[in-house]
C-alpha cells in the first residue's frame, strides 16, 4: 500500500534586523499616555478642587476666615486707604498749617483735605498742604450751648461733607478726623488700624488725659483734638443720619460730642486706643470786668465778664457774662479748665505700651528739644520716626549689675541713666514735668495716670559715681520694630542689654525678651 509522504513545512527563517526591508520603519518605543502638558493641567485642577473644597467644607468660623485673609499682603491697610479729613479756619491755617506740612506727604500716598470757613485770601495752592474746601453753609442747624461756639456745628458736619465726597473717596478704609494742630504719626495709625476689619463699624480714638474734662463731657467719647478714625461701612451710614442728630443736640458745647451722640444713636461704642492724645483743651478764661465787696474783715469777689481765648495762640474769641460760665462750668469752677502747659518731658517719657498716633495742641507746651522751636522740635521727632516709626517713644529699662546703674532708653527721645537699682513699675511711672494752667494752693490736679515727682539737680553739686563720671556718649542699637496683629494684641515691653565694662561709652542693645525673662536687676 503506497502511502504518500506529505512534505512537512519548514519555518520561515529568522530575519535578522540587517536584513529587513527599508520600507519597514524600525519598531519605535510606545509613547507615553500623558505628556507633560496635560499632566501640569491635570494637576493643576487637582489642586485647585482641594483649595476649593477645603474653603466650602471647613470648619472654620468666619471671622478666622477674615483673619487669615487679612494677613495677606494684598488685603493689608496701607497708607492709600486712610482718608484725613482737617477741620480749619481761615484764620488758624494760616498759623498751624506748618504742623500739617511736617506730617503730609502726597508723594507717599497720604490722602487728606482741609476744611475751611472761608475761602483762602492767597489763591494760589500750596502743593505741599493737602487741598482746601469751603464748608457748606450750617445755618439751619440750632446751637443753644450757652457762650458756646456755632463753628462747632460746622467741624462736625465735615465728616458728612467729607464721606459724601463720592468717587474720591475711592479705596478709602478709613476716614480719619483731626484739628489743624493735630500731628499725625501716619505709619503708626496704619499699624493700628489694620487690626480692625474695615468693613465693620469701629469707632476709634481715646478720651482725655485729665479726668475733669472726661466727667465734663464722656469717658467713652474720642475728643476730636487727639483726632479718631471711623471705618469706611460706619462713615456711610453715619452720613445718612448725621444732620438729623445735629437737629436734637443742638445744646451740646463741642463736634466731638455731636459725633459722638449720634454713633451712640447707632449703637456704636468707642474702641479706646491710647496712641491718640489729646493732651489739652481748646480755650481758657480770663475775667475782665470784676466787682468787689468789702463786708467788714472779708472781702468777695465776683467776675461780671469773662474773656474767651484760644488756648494756643491766645487770640480773643468771644466776651461771656458770669451766668454763661456757670451754665458752661459749673460755679465752683474757676479761671481755667485743669490742662497742662510747660514741659511735657514727664508724658512724653511714659508713654503707654502702644504705637504713638497723634499729638495735640502743641502751641500750648514748651518745646520737645532744647534749642529748638515747637515746629522744629516736633519735625526732629517725626524725622526719629521715619527710621522706626512703631519703636518711637516706646521706653525700654535695663540694669547693669555690676555698676548698679539703671537706664530707662525712650526710642527717640530721651535717655535717663539712674544710679542704683530702680524698679521698673517706678519708672514707668510719670513724672511731672509739666503744671496745670490753674495755679494756686487749692488747685487740684486729676490726671487719668498715676505721677512721681520730678526733681531737678544742680549738676555742679551733683555727686555721681565713678562709673558714671567718665560717661559721654551712649549708643543704641536696635533692629527695626515691625508690628503685627499678634504682637499687638495683647504688646509686650522689650528688653535691653548694656555692654559691660564701659568707659566713656556706653553701647545699649534693644531686643524682644526671653520668654521668661523678668525685667529687673540681677542680684
Amino acid at each position: 500500500m503506497n502511502q504518500t509522504r506529505r512534505k512537512r513545512r519548514s519555518d520561515p527563517p529568522l530575519s535578522r534586523p540587517d536584513s529587513l526591508s527599508p520600507e519597514m520603519p524600525f519598531p519605535s518605543k510606545s509613547p507615553s499616555l500623558l505628556s507633560p502638558r496635560v499632566r501640569n493641567i491635570f494637576l493643576l485642577l487637582t489642586f485647585c478642587s482641594i483649595v476649593f473644597t477645603l474653603f466650602t467644607y471647613c470648619t472654620f468660623r468666619r471671622d478666622q476666615i477674615s483673619s487669615i485673609a487679612r494677613s495677606l499682603p494684598l488685603f493689608s491697610t496701607q497708607r492709600r486707604h486712610l482718608l484725613f479729613s482737617i477741620a480749619a479756619s481761615r484764620d488758624s491755617w494760616l498759623r498751624r498749617s506748618s504742623y500739617v506740612r511736617l506730617w503730609y506727604s502726597p508723594n507717599s500716598s497720604t490722602r487728606a483735605v482741609v476744611f475751611l470757613d472761608r475761602r483762602r485770601l492767597d489763591p494760589d495752592p500750596d502743593h505741599t498742604l493737602p487741598p482746601v474746601i469751603v464748608s457748606q453753609d450750617v445755618s439751619r442747624f440750632p446751637y443753644t450751648f450757652p457762650g458756646g461756639l456755632r463753628s462747632a456745628i460746622r467741624v462736625a458736619r465735615v465728616v458728612k461733607e467729607t464721606i459724601d465726597r463720592g468717587d474720591d473717596n475711592k479705596d478709602v478704609r478709613w476716614f480719619v478726623f483731626g484739628d489743624d494742630d493735630t500731628v499725625f504719626f501716619v505709619d503708626n495709625l496704619v499699624t493700628v488700624l489694620s487690626k480692625y476689619d474695615h468693613r465693620k463699624w469701629w469707632y476709634v480714638g481715646s478720651n482725655s488725659e485729665f479726668y475733669d474734662q472726661n466727667v465734663r463731657y464722656s469717658f467713652d467719647m474720642a475728643f476730636g483734638g487727639g483726632g479718631f478714625a471711623i471705618s469706611a461701612s460706619l462713615g456711610k451710614v453715619l452720613a445718612r443720619v448725621l444732620d438729623s442728630c445735629l437737629m436734637r443736640y443742638a445744646h451740646l458745647y463741642g463736634s466731638d460730642s455731636r459725633i459722638f451722640s449720634c454713633l451712640a444713636e447707632l449703637g456704636v461704642a468707642l474702641t479706646h486706643e491710647p496712641g491718640f492724645h489729646q493732651l489739652v483743651s481748646e480755650h481758657y478764661y480770663i475775667c475782665v470786668v470784676s466787682r468787689v465787696s468789702i463786708f467788714g474783715k472779708f472781702s468777695s469777689f465776683a467776675c461780671l465778664v469773662w474773656l474767651v481765648l484760644d488756648k494756643s495762640s491766645l487770640f480773643p474769641l468771644m466776651l461771656i457774662d458770669e451766668q454763661q460760665r456757670v451754665s458752661i462750668f459749673g460755679k465752683f469752677s474757676s479761671i481755667t479748665e485743669i490742662d497742662v502747659r510747660g514741659n511735657l518731658f514727664g508724658l512724653l517719657c511714659a508713654h503707654p505700651l502702644a504705637p504713638l498716633v497723634s499729638l495735640h495742641h502743641l502751641d500750648a507746651v514748651d518745646p520737645f528739644f532744647p534749642k529748638t522751636n515747637r515746629t522744629e522740635s516736633v519735625a526732629r521727632l517725626i524725622s526719629a520716626a521715619s527710621f522706626d516709626s512703631a519703636r518711637i517713644l516706646q521706653q525700654s529699662v535695663c540694669y547693669d549689675s555690676s555698676n548698679i546703674v539703671t537706664v530707662s532708653v525712650v526710642w527717640g527721645y530721651a535717655i535717663q541713666v539712674y544710679e542704683g537699682n530702680k524698679l521698673l513699675p517706678d519708672l514707668l511711672t510719670l513724672q511731672k514735668t509739666f503744671s496745670t494752667w490753674r495755679r494756686g494752693s487749692g488747685v487740684r490736679s486729676n490726671y487719668m495716670f498715676s505721677t512721681r515727682d520730678y526733681k531737678l539737680h544742680n549738676v555742679g553739686n551733683c555727686h555721681r559715681a565713678e562709673a558714671l563720671k567718665r560717661l559721654q556718649r551712649i549708643r543704641v542699637l536696635s533692629r527695626k520694630l515691625k508690628l503685627n496683629v499678634e504682637q499687638m494684641n495683647p504688646p509686650r515691653r522689650q528688653c535691653c542689654d548694656i555692654s559691660s565694662p564701659f568707659n566713656t561709652s556706653m553701647v545699649i542693645n534693644i531686643r524682644q525678651c526671653m520668654p521668661d525673662e523678668l525685667i529687673a536687676m540681677n542680684t
